[in-house]
């Protein structure tokens, strides 16, 4: 979904709402988004990529206007439901009636969201918002969270069903290969394939399409998506290449692991690492891959060195293997597969309810959680959830006492214990009061 209105209307507010953790900058200064903000959203059972677009002002005189035009369409063009957001304090602007003539003409879902709808007393210019001809208006607050449940319910109406497997089909391996411009991902897409499948060039950015290839790796269905080349926003100035970027990370959300491709010659960059925490927003598995090692010394190609490398760079994905490679010569190569498909298998894994009560509980009476006023995390029950992502329901005394250093601490007990390698873990609390 796509969040679309004009400047200071809440868009980033919300966006920071839906996804549930403050990535953009919100202040009373209008207009601060001036690209796009990718995040994930969970809503029952069900994920959702969240698109904050920057305000549209559609006026060629307003500074920078035609770009952000420009980089609002494509989010349009790639969102199977938008949301219009409307400022109800203000009512309905001529630059809102514009934006929702140029949505209706999209033939997108239309979800208008009226915000800042803070007193649900106040009937906010509702009249003006029905004049707009979209069937569904939710009133909200992005910033108090009233009304947030009532647009996620409408969005998910808007949605088409998720896909289903068919009775006896067996699931393929879903593995997108992501990385900046020109560090080898199409080259180790030919490798893996044996064939020139996709276009190979010395010209950064030679592919803009994800292109998904299908094979059969030791009888198992693998599916390869060789996504566009992932640039810092500032730099991804023509219209295509802006739709290769959103479309390689929807690629990303719906892939089981991300091989992410590095460049051994130039070292990690900082897109690097944005492209990795998106793998990481996602719950998505993630294997380093380290290309180009044939123009390193003989000692500086092994897996182990550039593990000791990469430790500070990626210590947010500390979980995440690392395989060296020569796409040119095909060094390497043959262990890209074999580490992709044991992330997807530690990814399927389901931990018996017994025996994950019984890590847990030791892990707890060696190591007892900090008192905090005098409080102490208490553990009831545990269970797994039935999702994606390796994740694990705790229910507990009191939500509010589990510190950051203690969840990495349940999450390595888990990890020693169980693998679940290449894969983030998440720890989801609850009060024990809802298990009564």
């Amino acid at each position: 979904m796509a969040l679309v209105g004009r400047p200071n209307t809440g868009k980033s507010t919300l966006f920071n709402r839906l996804i549930g953790w403050r990535k953009a900058i919100v202040d009373r200064q209008p207009g601060l988004t001036r690209d796009r903000l990718y995040g994930v959203a969970e809503w029952r059972g069900r994920e959702m990529s969240v698109v904050d677009t920057a305000g549209l002002e559609l006026s060629p005189e307003a500074s920078s206007a035609s770009a952000i035009e420009a980089q609002t369409r494509v989010a349009i063009e790639e969102a199977q439901v938008i949301v219009l957001l409307l400022d109800v304090r203000e009512g309905v602007t001529a630059i809102d009636r514009d934006i929702a003539s140029m949505l209706r003409r999209s033939g997108r879902p239309v979800v208008v969201a009226a915000n800042k709808a803070d007193d649900p007393r106040q009937g906010y210019l509702e009249h003006e918002i029905l004049e707009l001809g979209f069937p569904q208006v939710v009133r909200l607050s992005g910033q108090h969270g009233i009304g947030v449940d009532d647009l996620l319910d409408a969005i998910l109406t808007g949605l088409p069903p998720a896909e289903e497997i068919e009775a006896g089909e067996e699931a393929a391996a879903r593995i997108a290969i992501m990385g900046r411009p020109n560090v080898g991902k199409s080259s180790l897409l030919n490798q893996l394939l044996g064939d020139q499948r996709a276009v190979v060039g010395e010209l950064p950015g030679t592919t803009r399409d994800p292109v998904d290839t299908e094979l059969l790796f030791d009888g198992l269905p693998v599916r390869l998506v060789d996504t566009a080349g992932i640039r810092r926003r500032s730099t991804a100035r023509d219209r295509l290449e802006r739709v290769g970027l959103l479309r390689g990370i929807r690629a990303m959300e719906r892939s089981d692991v991300v091989l992410l491709v590095l460049d051994a010659s130039t070292g990690v960059l900082a897109q690097d690492q944005h492209v990795a925490g998106y793998a990481l927003e996602a719950g998505r598995g993630l294997v380093l891959v380290v290309n180009k090692v044939d123009l390193r010394e003989r000692p500086e190609r092994r897996a182990n060195y550039w593990s000791n490398q990469l430790r500070s760079e990626f210590r947010f994905v500390p979980h995440a293997p690392v395989v060296t490679i020569s796409a040119l010569t095909g060094e390497g190569v043959e262990k890209v597969l074999p580490a992709a498909l044991e992330v997807v298998g530690h990814r399927h894994l389901r931990v018996p309810t017994n025996e994950l009560n019984r890590v847990l509980r030791e892990a707890f009476l060696r190591r007892p959680p900090p008192s905090f006023h005098g409080k102490r995390l208490s553990l009831k029950y545990a269970t797994q959830a039935a999702s994606e992502t390796p994740t694990f329901v705790l229910f507990v005394n009191d939500v509010n006492l589990l510190h950051f250093s203690y969840r990495r601490y349940l999450e390595n007990r888990l990890r020693e214990r169980f693998g679940f390698a290449g894969n983030p873990i998440r720890i989801v609390l609850r009060s024990s009061e809802a298990q009564d």
